[in-house]
């Protein structure tokens, strides 16, 4: 029988395989992650994340799920948003990523309205209708079934309920890509190997970005699953978008 595979970067791997790997890249990145994010992005990814909360329409007193929030910068903001009435859970896969993101929410002094929980986004241990807003943040990509995991985050969501996703995808602008690639396969594992000590992780990132669905394609992924008035935005010239559905 022929063994099911699926991609890892730009290797095919056993299906059953690619969490376990991707535990392991996280694992490795986790406790320098926020610098290269910062190093990486010189610091815009901030602000990706920043318009990302401002307008997700999040209000005081909601619920609201966030899967592969890592160290916990969404997460963050949105606590400070839902207030003491609301809650927040911030859940990751990998455990040295929720234990960064935990420890983060301590030292900036934010708890009480958050919880932490090891997640996986294809089986979201939450009841239906359970939750005003879900939002995965770089994050996505990562999933081995993606379409599963648009599922549950349609299942979790209450009626009216709104789902986003914030990640890389396509660049719109051809004179920028062969710049980017040149960024992205050049530059990327090099800052890895000298800030983290590991550029093979960083060289599967900047695969996993290539490997992700398009723009367009991962908006029919969120219609397939279920969500109403599925719209996307690009941001940086499509380097990063923010899709968003609902929860008719």
């Amino acid at each position: 029988m022929t063994q099911e595979k699926t991609h890892f970067g730009y290797r095919d791997v056993p299906t059953a395989e690619k969490a376990k790997l991707v535990d392991g890249v996280f694992t490795s990145v986790a406790s320098k992650y926020d610098v290269m994010n910062d190093l990486m992005s010189l610091g815009i990814h901030r602000l990706w994340k920043r318009h990302f909360v401002a307008t997700s329409g999040v209000r005081a007193g909601d619920v609201v799920l966030d899967l592969a929030g890592g160290t916990g910068d969404i997460a963050i903001a949105m606590a400070r948003a839902v207030g003491a009435r609301g809650r927040v859970l911030l859940t990751d896969f990998n455990a040295a990523m929720l234990g960064e993101g935990r420890d983060r929410l301590l030292d900036e002094g934010v708890v009480g309205n958050v919880d932490c929980v090891q997640v996986d986004a294809q089986a979201i241990p939450l009841p239906d209708r359970s939750v005003d807003l879900v939002t995965i943040a770089f994050g996505l990509r990562n999933v081995t079934d993606k379409d599963a995991a648009l599922r549950e985050m349609q299942r979790v969501l209450k009626p009216g309920g709104r789902a986003l996703v914030l990640e890389f995808s396509q660049v719109t602008a051809a004179p920028l890509r062969p710049l980017y690639d040149l960024y992205s396969f050049q530059v990327l594992p090099r800052l890895g190997a000298m800030v983290a000590r590991d550029a093979d992780s960083y060289q599967y990132l900047a695969e996993s970005i290539r490997k992700h669905p398009d723009q367009d394609t991962l908006k029919g992924m969120m219609e397939a699953a279920g969500f109403a008035r599925c719209t996307y935005r690009n941001l940086s010239a499509g380097i990063v978008a923010i899709h968003s559905g609902y929860k008719a």
